[in-house]
């Protein structure tokens, strides 16, 4: 890093002819401009200034959207600037990937690295170790929970809640490739500066480039963003159900529950990320909660049936909800086993595969997590 040019070895490579070395190089150079202009009409990610949460629940909760004027009002995307939190939280350990550094030490390496894939800073524990606080009517918070996406049910967990908020920081060409959001949650991502560039498809999708296993847990594709645009960008870009869009500062992007999607930071930026369990998705969850206990993440260790729990705090919170849930769990376990019996009675069709869901750890354990 700054190195000088008599600092740097010169050496001779005029006879060295290598794809293994060349490829790296390729994807760390090509200029990610083309791949996010000329955005078909039709595969244009809706962008509003703002909604309510009766339009959330009736129209939008399982379709992406970017809000343009949804966040003004944070604190912090007037305050915050990778420059701002150097200043504020130098020797403060972030997580970024697999390596626990100061937010020194991640900064100088966001300004200087070439890296293909540079690393994310992405950290579950952030609001505690900057000393945040979080909540609309809290003196002092730094932000809070968009209103438009209404109640978040898993907060009826309280304490016991999974992981689900997070701050991203990355240089340009940071992100993370193609995955569904763990526990079958919906999310939403907010950019306070830089920019996103975000490509989406509904979870019954067949994604160019990406191969998920028949319980969806897991997952084939290229190891690297700039990979997989150079080779499937194209594909994707006419495969019905692709969803396109640029989230910049100072807006915010759905991302509806089971939906995959992959990320990449057009500049040098910081978001910030919470999943959360609208009611209109309180069905998936269950049944994920429910069918797929091995690929639940992010709850601590001590909580060993995390569905038998939602479940019992929805009984006592939200009956009705809960009841409704359960109706419809059983009439979709009811067309599964007519399929299978080779009776598709109300013309339900084939079922699908299920898609890929990245973990964010199961437990404490800061080396388990992945990003999502």
């Amino acid at each position: 890093m700054n190195q000088s040019q008599e600092q740097i070895p010169q050496i001779d490579c005029s006879n060295v002819f290598s794809d293994l070395l060349h490829r790296p190089f390729v994807c760390s150079k090509v200029p990610l401009e083309l791949f996010t202009k000329n955005i078909p009409a039709a595969n244009q990610i809706d962008r509003l200034e703002d909604m309510s949460y009766e339009e959330f629940a009736a129209n939008w909760s399982k379709k992406p959207f970017i809000l343009t004027k949804n966040i003004t009002a944070w604190p912090v995307t007037s305050q915050w600037t990778l420059d701002t939190l150097l200043q504020q939280y130098p020797d403060v350990v972030f997580r970024a990937e697999a390596v626990d550094w100061t937010f020194k030490t991640y900064y100088d390496y966001l300004k200087n690295t070439n890296d293909e894939s540079p690393l994310y800073l992405f950290d579950k524990k952030f609001a505690e170790k900057m000393g945040l606080t979080i909540g609309k009517d809290l003196p002092g918070a730094a932000y809070w929970k968009p209103e438009c996406f209404g109640p978040d049910l898993f907060e009826l967990l309280g304490a016991e809640r999974p992981a689900h908020r997070w701050v991203i920081i990355g240089p340009a060409r940071s992100g993370s490739t193609f995955h569904k959001d763990p526990n079958a949650t919906s999310a939403w991502n907010a950019v306070i500066q830089g920019a996103k560039y975000w490509v989406m498809f509904p979870p019954s999708a067949q994604v160019p480039g990406v191969i998920a296993s028949q319980d969806g847990s897991e997952v084939t594709s290229p190891l690297s963003i700039a990979e997989w645009l150079l080779v499937f960008h194209r594909e994707a870009r006419r495969t019905p159900g692709c969803r396109e869009g640029i989230c910049r500062a100072g807006e915010i992007l759905h991302v509806p529950s089971g939906w995959w999607h992959l990320v990449v930071n057009l500049e040098d930026g910081i978001a910030l990320t919470q999943n959360f369990v609208p009611e209109a998705h309180l069905s998936s969850v269950l049944s994920f909660l429910r069918d797929k206990p091995e690929q639940i993440s992010g709850f601590c260790r001590d909580i060993e049936n995390p569905y038998e729990l939602f479940v019992e705090r929805l009984r006592q919170e939200r009956p009705e909800l809960l009841e409704e849930a359960l109706r419809q769990l059983g009439g979709k376990k009811r067309r599964w086993e007519s399929i299978v019996n080779g009776d598709d009675g109300e013309g339900e069709g084939q079922p699908q595969k299920s898609g890929f869901s990245f973990g964010f750890g199961f437990g404490d354990d800061e080396l388990e997590e992945e990003i999502p």
